[in-house]
């Protein structure tokens, strides 16, 4: 299947009232078809990793051509410029976050551009630093605790941002740092209790619902089980464990 029979099959799959309904949950509605996305995923299967392909898709500016671009696309083959121009296009949450998912994760720049991101001002440039923060959490097995420790300070720091997209992957960040031992997560719990000082709305919310579920029964039961170390838990008021 070539770049023309892919465009041609994503217009064939084309969904008006799937793309009505993904502008409602914040994804951008232009040159979107509304293909889901099983049907990409299965597309992607057919076809197979494919660079240059990937690279031809990106280019068409077509929603989900870029998303199967991100699965197409071969990790050890993306160069930093490749995916400096990438982020660069993000106009929706969904493509950001299928690219960090997909490729980003898996290339040699994943923590440093987490970190050069975290920084940036473009929405979706700033959400894709802290999606990638989530991501290496979850599938990173052999990083040690110093690689996720030197990402609690950007938490904090952008924990003041209220843009939509930005607050909620910074919270996601938060959160699945949490969730990866229980070392971390009494750190990441400590973090989420300094930003609940910040005299700011969003920083509050932020803060209160990473709380929640790090100090959930569920997370530290599954945390000390890990660990193999005893678990007890009580709660006060302000979920604190004793």
């Amino acid at each position: 299947m070539n770049y023309h029979d892919i465009l041609k099959k994503i217009k064939s799959l084309a969904n008006p009232r799937a793309v009505e309904g993904m502008a409602k949950f914040g994804i951008n509605p232009q040159n979107t078809y509304g293909v889901s996305m099983p049907a990409l995923r299965k597309m992607a299967q057919e076809i197979g990793k494919n660079h240059s392909l990937a690279k031809e898709l990106w280019s068409s500016g077509i929603h989900e051509a870029r998303i199967l671009a991100s699965m197409l696309a071969q990790p050890e083959m993306v160069s930093e410029k490749e995916i400096e121009n990438w982020v660069k296009d993000f106009d929706s949450w969904d493509v950001c976050d299928q690219c960090c998912l997909n490729l980003f994760v898996k290339t040699k720049f994943a923590y440093q551009k987490a970190i050069e991101w975290s920084k940036r001002k473009e929405e979706f440039v700033k959400r894709a630093g802290f999606v990638l923060i989530s991501v290496v959490a979850v599938h990173d097995k052999k990083a040690n605790d110093e690689e996720f420790l030197k990402f609690l300070p950007l938490i904090k720091r952008e924990s003041i941002d209220e843009r939509n997209f930005v607050r909620k992957a910074v919270n996601w960040a938060l959160r699945q740092i949490g969730k990866r031992n229980i070392n971390l997560n009494k750190l990441a719990i400590k973090t989420a209790k300094e930003i609940q000082e910040i005299d700011a709305k969003n920083a509050k919310w932020l803060a209160s619902d990473a709380l929640h579920e790090l100090t959930s029964k569920k997370i530290q039961q599954r945390l000390y089980s890990h660990a193999s170390l005893p678990f007890s838990m009580t709660k006060s008021r302000n979920g604190q464990r004793n």
